[in-house]
């Protein structure tokens, strides 16, 4: 759809300039611009005159192609990469010592050791409720049960049990199998403590509890397996991270890969924090909202974490345009702008979106594939 940018070594002539050329500098007032902040960055203008100093041959020019093509116009905001989720692994009840916790940067799956307590396992399941009571026969329906019943099935005890909240006879039955693989007493019981819910496969990240010492306190700290990247996004830019949104990420060392705003936040906070005995620093401008960012190919970051990233938030988007880079463009006396051709005709222009060096153009006498002249570096 879009021709790559390509500059053409300037043409040379055998006759004069035709008188379009000469006319010139009465049309253009000044030839350096500057465009400001133009989104992407400040844009400046190669000069396009003759200067006082200039060669008496002119600047040396090449030629440029109008394309059609899609202008994304994004803005750049700091990120940090990290993983999902934040979870803290408390001893469910005092007693018993601690005889086995795992390494920093561990993954623990269902069915695998989370930790052990006199030197009984106890296993990671799955589930949105913890255990809060002890789950026997004829014990009420509840979240907890179905949390059970379905950890078991999926890790092949009691094939036949239902998707539901009801601990049957046949649970017990798959409870007490489970228990002898583990080494424990056949009980068909399971008691808080016996295993440890938590959303999905989480990772360690750090250790409070020790081995040896009893088993009561905060003994792991872990987050999810999923990689993301965390945004405080300024609320007064807050429009430009919608859920569901395309981002660009910038990974230390120059490479970039996609993803998606997962989760926007609701609760603006504020910049810094001055403390507990402080109030937090900062206007009410410079408050921001996190902004979660799930990344399409995770295996792009390798093993990175708490890098510090960029992020790229699409401002506008305007598809299907005519555009020149952004040096064609010329400043008439009169006001506006204008493209010149390699026969030296100027053509007024409308200016539309800025982005990736290009800029949409549009008017009379336009046309994809026309040449532009554009200065040579």
């Amino acid at each position: 759809m879009t021709e790559p940018l390509t500059l053409a070594a300037g043409e040379e002539h055998d006759e004069p300039p035709p008188r379009g050329r000469g006319r010139r500098g009465l049309l253009i007032g000044t030839a350096v611009l500057v465009l400001g902040a133009v989104a992407a960055g400040g844009v400046v203008l190669s000069s396009r005159t003759d200067g006082p100093d200039a060669p008496a041959a002119g600047p040396r020019t090449g030629t440029a192609a109008v394309v059609r093509t899609d202008l994304v116009q994004s803005e750049r905001i700091d990120g940090t990469l990290g993983y999902a989720g934040s979870y803290t692994v408390t001893a469910p009840r005092a007693g018993g010592i601690v005889t086995w916790l795992p390494d920093v940067g561990a993954t623990i799956a269902r069915g695998q050791r989370a930790y052990a307590v006199d030197g009984v396992a106890v296993p990671l399941f799955y589930g949105a409720t913890p255990l809060y009571r002890t789950l026997e026969e004829d014990v009420d329906d509840g979240p907890d049960v179905r949390v059970v019943k379905r950890n078991l099935k999926a890790l092949g005890y009691g094939d036949e049990l239902a998707d539901d909240s009801r601990f049957t006879p046949g649970t017990a039955e798959a409870v007490r199998d489970w228990q002898e693989d583990l080494g424990r007493e056949r009980t068909g019981k399971v008691a808080p403590g016996d295993v440890l819910v938590e959303p999905g496969p989480v990772r360690v990240t750090e250790i409070p509890g020790i081995v040896g010492a009893p088993a009561e306190g905060p003994l792991l700290h872990l987050t999810g397996t999923r990689r993301i990247v965390t945004v405080d996004m300024p609320v007064g830019r807050q429009q430009l991270a919608g859920k569901g949104a395309a981002v660009r990420v910038r990974l230390p060392g120059g490479k970039a890969t996609d993803g998606k705003v997962s989760r926007v936040g609701t609760v603006a906070r504020a910049a810094a924090s001055g403390g507990p005995d402080r109030p937090a620093q900062g206007a009410p401008g410079d408050a921001t909202v996190p902004v979660e960012v799930t990344l399409s190919k995770p295996a792009d970051v390798g093993a990175l974490d708490g890098a510090p990233v960029q992020v790229d938030f699409t401002s506008e988007r305007r598809d299907d345009v005519l555009a020149v880079p952004v040096p064609a463009l010329l400043a008439l006396a009169e006001g506006g702008y204008a493209v010149e051709t390699p026969e030296g005709r100027l053509v007024p222009v409308t200016l539309g979106v800025f982005a990736q060096g290009r800029v949409e153009v549009s008017g009379a006498g336009l046309r994809e594939g026309m040449r532009v002249e554009v200065p040579l570096p």
